[in-house]
């Protein structure tokens, strides 16, 4: 029999939209701060030579054009002044929470509640400037050995560096924005965005290569199908949970016996999202991106690694696969589900897993569990995100489909969705809970004027 909160958001509709007024005002709210950052997509850097820029991007295409192309909303390509996107940020969250997993200081700092979070988060933001600076020199110096600064120079170097940090700062700044005050997180609707917006772009040249005759009439309509193939799937994978049974004991107090519930703790199948995949791209992506920035493409040894490793050879697809692999692990047993801190909540809460004592063991039961899902979860990552390397080599298909950014659409989608029910669901609540106030309110009047008649 389906619960209360059930039965109402099946009972969720437009007009129940239209009258949560706190809701509408979050949404537009987020969607201005959006078309704040598409604006700054296209407010370029200054002293570049536009042209030229845009040869030497489509040249660097599998280094810079790749990755981020995908994560900036084409913004590399045009060196906007948010050219390094929120990357940057992401890249310094992860190593951030990467290291509060291993150091036991940091660790320490964030069971201090409220003030070790915002000391853990200023360290982000130290990060995050120190990342953009080494970022934002190497586009400056690549730029410079491209020939595509008009005055080329320390000046131009250093006016690149603070415009481009700046950029970065300020994109951060608008998600936090966005996370607070609007709706959804920030920092994850800001990439989708930028997905979306390269999305019309990339049909466009897909259906022209169509046209040309470079690809067939029955590979468009396969490809069509297989991405609504791969967006149901991803719907259901991330959907997918493991429910562990948790019963709490009963006790008495008194001539009356409280507790004895059950319930569950879900455990995702995949459990670490999108981050292994980010991660993976990223280090794979490292030779070739640094090849660009040096301008060593000529030379021996870099010739040598990127034969190998270059995008759609047989090592960079296997390289890729066990990476991915790998950091589902690693994330998920360091960041996104500590078993020993789940088993101690539990413990703490006296709670337990039927047939399972707490503590260590449960923590041994709950390892178990989340690293037989983790098989699963893996094959799924790896075969979603290797099928765009498979068709840009087969069928020379553009690169935003499947793979990395549809999982990245498909889930930050399925957030944002939710979090609107969930507001909507509260404003249903209080609306519930104001009408038996009212009512109440009558019958007390009711009560007393029939008193007054008597």
């Amino acid at each position: 029999m389906a619960s209360a909160a059930e039965q109402m958001a099946a009972n969720l509709s437009w007009s129940a939209f239209g009258k949560a007024t706190e809701l509408r005002q979050r949404i537009l709210f987020a969607i201005g701060l959006l078309i704040v950052y598409r604006l700054g997509t296209f407010i370029p850097v200054p002293g570049i030579d536009s042209a030229a820029l845009k040869d030497f991007v489509e040249q660097a295409s599998t280094g810079i054009g790749g990755i981020l192309q995908l994560f900036t909303g084409g913004a590399i390509g045009r060196m906007a002044i948010f050219a390094l996107g929120i990357m940057p940020y992401i890249s310094a969250s992860i190593i951030v929470q990467l290291m509060t997993a291993m150091v036991p200081q940091l660790e320490q700092l964030k069971k201090e509640g409220e003030q070790g979070r915002k000391k853990i988060n200023q360290y982000t933001r130290y990060g995050t400037v120190i990342l953009a600076t080494f970022q934002a020199y190497a586009l400056a110096a690549s730029i410079e050995a491209g020939d595509l600064a008009t005055d080329p120079g320390w000046f131009f170097r250093i006016s690149t560096i603070i415009t481009l940090v700046g950029g970065t700062m300020f994109l951060m700044w608008l998600g936090e924005q966005i996370t607070a005050r609007g709706i959804g997180n920030g920092i994850s609707l800001i990439i989708f965005v930028g997905i979306v917006a390269e999305l019309p772009a990339a049909i466009a040249q897909f259906l022209a290569q169509g046209r040309a005759g470079s690809i067939s009439p029955a590979v468009i309509v396969g490809v069509i199908i297989m991405v609504i193939a791969v967006i149901g799937f991803i719907v259901f994978v991330e959907r997918a949970l493991r429910k562990i049974h948790i019963q709490y004991p009963r006790r008495q107090v008194g001539m009356k016996m409280y507790g004895g519930e059950s319930s569950n703790l879900p455990v995702k199948l995949n459990p670490s999202g999108v981050i292994p995949v980010i991660f993976a791209s990223s280090l794979l992506l490292l030779p070739t991106t640094i090849s660009t920035f040096s301008g060593t493409q000529n030379s021996g040894i870099m010739n040598t690694i990127l034969a190998y490793f270059g995008q759609g050879q047989p090592l960079y697809l296997l390289f890729f696969a066990g990476m991915i692999a790998f950091f589902s692990y690693f994330y998920t047993a360091n960041v996104a589900f500590k078993t020993d801190e789940v088993a101690e909540n539990l413990k703490n809460q006296n709670g337990f897993v039927p047939g399972i004592r707490p503590g260590a063991k449960t923590a041994e039961y709950l390892d178990y569990v989340v690293n037989r899902l983790l098989v699963v979860g893996s094959i799924y990552l790896v075969a979603v995100a290797l099928l765009p390397e498979i068709l840009r080599s087969q069928f020379n298909i553009p690169f935003y489909f499947g793979g990395t950014s549809v999982l990245i659409v498909v889930s930050v989608t399925m957030d944002t969705i939710n979090q609107v029910q969930s507001h909507m669901l509260a404003h249903q609540y209080e609306g519930l809970i104001e009408k038996s106030k009212l009512s109440g309110k009558g019958r007390k009047g009711k009560t007393k004027s029939s008193r007054t008649r008597r």
